[in-house]
C-alpha cells in the first residue's frame, strides 16, 4: 500500500534534518533502552510501521522475544530493570501527556536512575519517536526495515 504522502519526496531537506537528528538523539542512549522506548511507545500510538521496524531491529540488537512481547505489560513483567521501569514510565507519561496524572511520579522515579544529561537525552527520543510515529500514522508509511537499515548506511548531510 503505498503512503498517502512520502514525507521524503515532499520535503527532503527537513526529512534529512529531522532523519539526522533522530540518528544522533538515538545515538546518545544505550540501544537497549531506545529499542524499549521505540516499541513502548509505538505501541501506543498504533504505529505498525514503526512497531514492525522496531522490533526487528530490538532483535538485531540482541533484545528477546521475551521483554518484547511482554512490553504491552512491562509493569506486571518481571524481567525488565528498575532502570528500564524508569524509562518506560516516563515514556508512557509524555506519549500520554494529556492523560497523564502521574507526571510527577514518574519524574521522581527517572531523576532516581538518570543523570539530569540522561533525562534529557531519554527525553528527546521519547519525542524522536512520538514525531515518527504521527508522520507514519499520519501519512500512511510502510517502511521496510531493510530499507531503513540502506538509509542508515546513507549520509544524513
Amino acid at each position: 500500500m503505498p503512503p498517502k504522502l512520502d514525507p521524503f519526496t515532499a520535503a527532503p531537506a527537513q526529512m534529512k534534518a529531522w532523519r539526522s537528528a533522530s540518528m544522533a538523539i538515538a545515538a546518545s542512549i544505550e540501544p537497549s533502552l531506545v529499542s524499549l522506548v521505540e516499541i513502548r511507545s509505538s505501541q501506543i500510538n498504533s504505529c505498525a510501521n514503526c512497531l514492525n521496524m522496531h522490533t526487528v531491529f530490538a532483535r538485531e540488537r540482541g533484545e528477546t522475544e521475551q521483554r518484547i512481547y511482554l512490553l504491552s505489560a512491562w509493569r506486571e513483567a518481571p524481567c525488565y530493570s528498575d532502570r528500564e521501569r524508569a524509562a518506560l514510565g516516563w515514556t508512557e507519561a509524555l506519549t500520554r501527556l494529556s492523560e497523564s496524572a502521574e507526571l510527577e511520579v514518574e519524574r521522581k522515579a527517572l531523576a532516581a536512575h538518570f543523570t539530569e544529561e540522561e533525562q534529557v537525552k531519554l527525553t528527546l527520543m521519547i519525542n524522536v519517536i512520538n514525531g515518527w510515529n504521527r508522520l507514519a500514522v499520519g501519512f500512511g508509511l510502510w517502511i521496510d526495515p531493510a530499507a531503513v537499515r540502506a538509509m542508515a548506511q546513507t549520509p544524513a548531510q
